[in-house]
């Protein structure tokens, strides 16, 4: 069923359906502090690759052959989060995630940063760091998209795609369109970077640095370039970045695709759950527009790859395998 499809009355029933679609928002858009078992051991710099420009960006890679499975995280996330997916995968081929511009070891990068200046980046690392394809492309959340626009530049490299509880294009706007205004709102998720940006302009490094005292961390959340970066993420996922997936979509739609959807049960969505009815239907809709598109709910809340990693490195290995054969 397609979101702007369901359509709700009014009173403590129209409440509750908003309040469900505001609870899936938040849980596909903001990825959560990751636990410290998350990480791949050690927090250094991998490899710092220097574009064109002279920035660096930093890939983590492990392991041997083809293709390489390349790992594009959410919003406000960086490579770490796939500390427990890429050692299962590295042991079959190689696996590399990156840090985005403005994230981890990665230096800013300059605005916008909508969807295609983040692809735009990692086609450049990679070249510059001599990893060719073919390729199997994974995105969690926001890096969903960010990860059919980058399949978009290789389409003829790229050899599969894995979403993993991903961003759709436009999703605000359906999720308002559906529950009525304000269900679709990234307010409260874009009000913390606003927060600390206006924090560290004011010179307060204190008010968002990291709970853990990690010094690199630390210096990140001192930085007023982060904060600005996450806020043009957040400003553009949803119109000029939605934008740029849908022209790419036509581009992309032979792909073998596999969407994993966080579910409840790890079922299909109950009738009375509005919220994952919803969020269902997109994944739905979204894998409808390939021509080998595949949508699968998974017992898992949206950081899948944490909760269900076994999951997550399956499906990757199935569609490395299918490219192998």
């Amino acid at each position: 069923m397609e979101a702007r499809a369901i359509r709700q009355g009014s009173g403590p029933r129209r409440s509750a359906v908003r309040a469900a679609a505001l609870i899936a928002l938040g849980m596909v858009i903001a990825t959560p502090p990751l636990p410290a078992a998350a990480a791949a051991p050690g927090d250094e710099a991998g490899q710092l690759v220097r574009l064109a420009d002279g920035r660096r960006i930093n890939l983590r890679c492990l392991g041997r052959g083809s293709p390489t499975v390349l790992l594009e995280s959410g919003f406000g996330a960086d490579s770490r989060g796939w500390g427990r997916v890429r050692p299962t995968v590295a042991a079959r081929t190689r696996v590399c995630s990156y840090d985005r511009a403005g994230a981890g070891y990665s230096d800013p990068g300059p605005m916008p940063r909508d969807g295609a200046a983040i692809a735009r980046d990692l086609d450049q690392a990679l070249r510059r760091a001599r990893i060719n394809g073919p390729f199997i492309v994974v995105g969690h959340s926001a890096g969903g998209l960010y990860g059919l626009l980058f399949a978009a530049r290789r389409a003829s490299q790229v050899k599969g795609l894995v979403l993993v509880d991903p961003s759709v294009p436009f999703q605000t706007q359906r999720l308002a369109q559906a529950f009525g205004p304000g269900a679709g709102s990234i307010a409260p998720i874009r009000a913390r970077p606003a927060k600390c940006l206006d924090a560290v302009e004011a010179r307060d490094t204190t008010t968002c640095a990291p709970n853990d005292g990690d010094p690199h961390r630390t210096l990140l959340a001192s930085r007023a370039a982060t904060w600005r970066t996450q806020l043009s993420e957040l400003d553009t996922l949803f119109t000029t970045t939605s934008e740029q997936v849908m022209r790419a979509l036509p581009v992309v739609r032979r792909l073998p695709l596999t969407i994993l959807t966080a579910s409840k049960t790890g079922l299909a969505a109950a009738a009375d759950d509005p919220g994952g009815l919803a969020w269902e239907g997109m994944h739905r809709q979204l894998a409808a527009t390939f021509d080998q598109g595949v949508q699968r709910p998974v017992k898992s809340g949206h950081l899948m790859m944490v909760e269900r990693p076994d999951v997550v490195a399956a499906a990757i290995l199935d569609q490395v395998d299918a490219s192998r054969h």
